[in-house]
């Protein structure tokens, strides 16, 4: 005796979520990534959790190592070196650059190695890879407003003593910090592509991070670079970002607001191109990290 027996195959509406794999280059779920923000959060304060765990001193080593950096740009390229800071006061001029260059190079260094150090969790959970790139730049993002405080307390001390002229410019300090989160998440998120396949790169990262440094004013002046020079330092999108602030804060430098048009451009670009990289690298990583 034969009995027919019906099955019945669950649709795609009666899940609350369905993962599918993306056929495009171009499939970038942003909807999808703000659904997630939340977690963001989550790992914002993971970090913030595992930074200070079993430590003493807590919150107050952000304030060390922007503290100490100074104290040695101040002794070498002030002291020594005779390097201008506009008749800016050398330990709030170099304290500038630090804080930038800081949270740059950490989000940077950060995002490049975005895959090799998260591998456990990209291979156990989903969800859109490009919370963690995000989560990154956000929760050093913290790390700079602390130690922005540290800043502008000696802003405040110089203006009062005459030293400094902080002008209508220091409005531009939100755009000028997600300017420099779109270029450290954009050219991180290109560089995470090559550490996955070439461990090398991470060893050469760094390296050229310092380099990099050299390459943008954070610890000398525009008027500084010899004319035929001035060019070429001009093609770093990092220039314009670095003399506004210092301009807006200070009062010095060679600044006009031409000097960020090409910056928003560039690091425009490089967000989109970096975007469209890991959302293709994110698919296949783990087969060759």
């Amino acid at each position: 005796m034969n009995s027919n027996k019906e099955i019945n195959h669950p649709s795609s509406q009666d899940w609350t979520e369905v993962i599918v794999p993306n056929s495009s280059l171009f499939s970038v779920n942003l909807k999808e990534v703000w659904r997630y923000r939340d977690l963001v959060l989550l790992l914002v304060k993971r970090d913030f959790v595992t930074y200070f765990k079993q430590t003493i001193l807590g919150p107050i080593w952000f304030f060390v190592n922007p503290i100490f950096t100074t104290l040695i740009y101040t002794f070498v390229f002030g002291n020594i070196a005779g390097i201008s800071t506009d008749g800016a006061p050398q330990a709030v001029f170099y304290l500038s650059g630090v804080i930038l260059w800081n949270y740059f190079s950490t989000s940077l260094t950060a995002t490049a190695n975005v895959f090799t150090t998260n591998a456990n969790i990209f291979g156990k959970v989903y969800f859109p890879r490009l919370i963690m790139p995000l989560a990154i730049v956000v929760s050093n993002l913290m790390q700079f407003g602390v130690q922005f405080l540290l800043f502008i307390s000696l802003v405040l001390y110089y203006s009062f003593a005459g030293d400094v002229h902080p002008n209508i410019w220091i409005l531009m300090t939100p755009v000028l910090m997600i300017m420099m989160a779109a270029f450290a998440l954009g050219a991180g998120m290109i560089l995470s592509s090559l550490t996955t396949k070439y461990k090398d790169m991470t060893m050469l990262l760094a390296f050229s991070v310092q380099l990099f440094m050299y390459a943008t004013p954070v610890i000398y002046p525009i008027s500084a670079m010899p004319d035929k020079l001035k060019p070429y330092v001009a093609l770093n999108p990092l220039t314009g970002i670095f003399e506004c602030f210092k301009y807006a804060y200070l009062g010095v430098g060679e600044f006009h607001g031409a000097m960020l048009v090409y910056p928003a451009i560039f690091i425009s670009v490089l967000l989109m191109v970096g975007t469209l990289i890991f959302n293709k690298v994110q698919r296949g990583f783990m087969d060759t990290i």
